[in-house]
């Protein structure tokens, strides 16, 4: 299989279909979104998942208290699949597909920061939230849409692991489950909360996912940037005043050491 051309990543059916997709996009409920099944080219999509990493592999995120998963943001150095994958998202067809697909004039950070691999094993969650907005490293970049793959062959419902998303903390989520090949294109700003219930899975089944986030370029002075924002659900005392104080907890820590830990959900 060649994995260099855009074509024989990302399926031709979705990249053609791209001006038919806004007006979906716009609609969905309960914020704009788009599921995209066999989103890749099915040999590609094998090949991408032949070289995921073992979660030995990776590191464990800095969610803290708010979650339990491993990421990894290296693509491009991780084999020929992978880097192919990277260079799809961050590929000037891929960002002419997302503009006429939501509307956005968006491009894919090529540093993939907090993104990547990410990998939960048996009692792996994230807590709903909502992500930071500006980028770390860049203060023009405000965070707008996330592109989620799933490669998760044969995922049976007792796993849980679906992904959450609701427009306000307390909101029934809508569930959309992490099948192989599908792919979830969705806006994220301060009302698009999200996330996973702690999964039971048995040995050597494992939630996987593949992450990239799409910015776009705003004035210094037009967004006030904050971090995750993290509401956890049937939490105790500790955890709900944590949450509610991340943000200034954060602020202050990278007043310290810097930011350049920060990471994404």
């Amino acid at each position: 299989m060649t994995t260099g051309t855009q074509a024989s990543v990302i399926s031709n059916h979705w990249l053609t279909a791209a001006p038919g997709l806004r007006a979906q996009f716009l609609s969905a409920q309960p914020f704009p979104l788009l599921v995209l099944d066999d989103f890749l080219d099915p040999a590609f999509a094998a090949a991408l998942e032949e070289e995921f990493p073992a979660i030995e592999a990776m590191p464990k995120s800095r969610d803290y208290l708010f979650g339990n998963k491993h990421e990894l943001s290296s693509l491009e150095k991780t084999g020929p699949a992978s880097a192919s994958y990277h260079s799809a998202m961050t590929s000037e067809v891929f960002r002419r597909f997302l503009h006429q697909a939501t509307g956005f004039a968006v491009f894919v950070d090529p540093a993939f920061h907090g993104g990547g691999f990410h990998q939960g094993a048996d009692g792996s969650f994230l807590d709903m939230h909502v992500d930071f907005n500006v980028h770390p490293s860049h203060a023009t970049w405000l965070r707008t849409l996330n592109i989620l793959l799933y490669l998760n062959r044969e995922w049976d419902v007792p796993y849980g692991g679906e992904l959450l998303l609701t427009a306000t903390p307390d909101g029934t989520p809508l569930e959309i489950a992490p099948r192989f090949n599908r792919a979830v294109v969705m806006l994220t700003d301060d009302h698009t909360f999200h996330g996973y219930r702690r999964m039971t899975l048995p040995p050597g089944v494992t939630r996987k996912s593949v992450a990239a986030y799409a910015y776009r370029e705003v004035g210094t002075s037009e967004v006030r940037p904050r971090t995750t924002g993290w509401v956890p659900r049937n939490a105790g005392l500790s955890k709900r005043l944590l949450a509610r104080n991340y943000n200034t907890v954060v602020t202050l820590k990278n007043r310290l050491l810097g930011s350049g830990t920060a990471k994404n959900r």
